[in-house]
């Protein structure tokens, strides 16, 4: 295994475990086979177990797996705190001291804000003390890094990564979303800052393998390298420097053992510009089923009434490369649950926005049809409730 330090340099192994995907059996999680499986990590030198609070079932099982084997002391713990469900200073207590208990220790490595999307939720925790909660739980070594997880667009990640002095971010990024939510810009400048980023879905939940084209399996199965789908994507991510760790919720000893060989193999700047080009044609081939030849430029941007037209276009984009329910529920998440409303209906049909695009898209009719897609009536409604919770509207 190889390792990249995190800002005060302890190391973290460039193989992270992921925490969420546990295999269950009648509505609980296998300890036993998750036993088998972390220990399995462990041994081949994986120091990094990512969970979360509302990952059911899933803090109460690391803690029971690694205070069993002994082994808590030589691992990191990152878990996170449901800002979401925060609305004053004595939940924040609460939360975290439920958490300390399922994971049967008394301090978290890495402690994340989980899940902001909006500068507004970042905002409603510094007004209920957790900038003066985390200087206190930091001063008394219960919380030893300080971070935050993200699903938004990368202006709001760069508003809130220069906001705090973050020891560590989470971030969604893979080679088909290498300018979606964060993107490589919000990469390069959390590096840039000494930030650690840590990557999860480096695979789309599982999509850059299973759900890939015909076409492009074909292309990866004849391509000279033998690399398989998911070893192209998780190589893709160490190639760079500015990525600390990539988290994978591996549910097997063979993923976790595959896994591991391409970690201690891979290396930052391996990738040849033969490689870089092949995989922007498995891009286009995954991008094929595209309805609307949009590739973020964002040219068209700023839109007078704030539509993110670009974001818009990539979850409807999604809804037919991968599911109607991926793309409805990346909607939801970076688009639907902002503050400000960007959805398509705010859009006036100026025309200002076709006037840039060098794709020569009819925006305004795509907007449409594009909004019409991704908000059926239950996901209004849906957004619109957990809008108001979230966002404590």
């Amino acid at each position: 295994m190889q390792y990249r330090n995190d800002k005060n340099g302890n190391p973290i192994s460039l193989l992270g475990y992921g925490c969420m995907r546990f295999t269950t059996n009648m509505g609980a999680i296998d300890i036993d086979k998750a036993e088998k499986e972390i220990m399995e990590a462990y041994n081949a030198g994986i120091n990094y177990f990512d969970t979360a609070y509302i990952y059911t079932g899933s803090e109460a099982a690391l803690g029971t797996i690694l205070k069993k084997n002994n082994i808590r002391d030589k691992v990191k713990i990152a878990t996170k705190l449901p800002q979401y469900l925060v609305n004053n200073n004595t939940a924040l207590d609460r939360y975290f001291n439920e958490e300390l208990s399922r994971l049967q220790t008394d301090y978290v490595d890495y402690y994340l804000m989980h899940h902001l999307t909006d500068f507004v939720a970042w905002e409603n925790l510094k007004k209920n003390g957790v900038l003066e909660w985390i200087a206190e739980k930091k001063k008394s070594g219960a919380i030893r890094n300080i971070g935050f997880s993200f699903h938004g667009d990368t202006e709001m990640f760069m508003k809130i990564l220069h906001d705090y002095d973050w020891d560590i971010c989470l971030v969604q990024y893979n080679y088909l979303d290498e300018f979606a939510q964060a993107g490589r810009a919000g990469v390069e400048e959390a590096h840039r800052l000494g930030i650690p980023v840590l990557i999860m879905e480096p695979l789309r939940g599982g999509k850059l393998v299973d759900l890939l084209p015909e076409t492009a399996k074909k292309m990866i199965k004849e391509n000279p390298r033998g690399w398989s789908p998911a070893e192209w994507a998780f190589r893709w991510l160490f190639n760079q420097e500015a990525v600390t760790c990539v988290l994978s919720g591996m549910n097997s000893i063979q993923m976790i053992q595959e896994n591991c060989r391409v970690a201690s193999e891979a290396k930052a700047g391996e990738f040849t510009q033969d490689d870089l080009d092949f995989l922007e044609k498995i891009k286009k081939e995954i991008n094929s089923k595209m309805k609307v030849n949009c590739t973020a430029c964002r040219y068209c941007m700023p839109c007078p009434k704030n539509v993110d037209i670009p974001a818009i276009f990539r979850c409807y984009n999604e809804m037919y490369t991968e599911s109607k329910h991926s793309g409805r529920w990346e909607f939801a998440q970076t688009v639907g649950l902002r503050k400000q409303n960007q959805t398509a209906s705010m859009c006036i049909g100026c025309g200002k926005c076709e006037k840039h695009c060098p794709q020569n898209i009819a925006i305004r009719e795509e907007l449409k049809k594009a909004d019409k897609a991704l908000r059926p009536i239950t996901y209004k409604v849906g957004i619109a409730i957990a809008k108001r919770f979230m966002l404590k509207k």
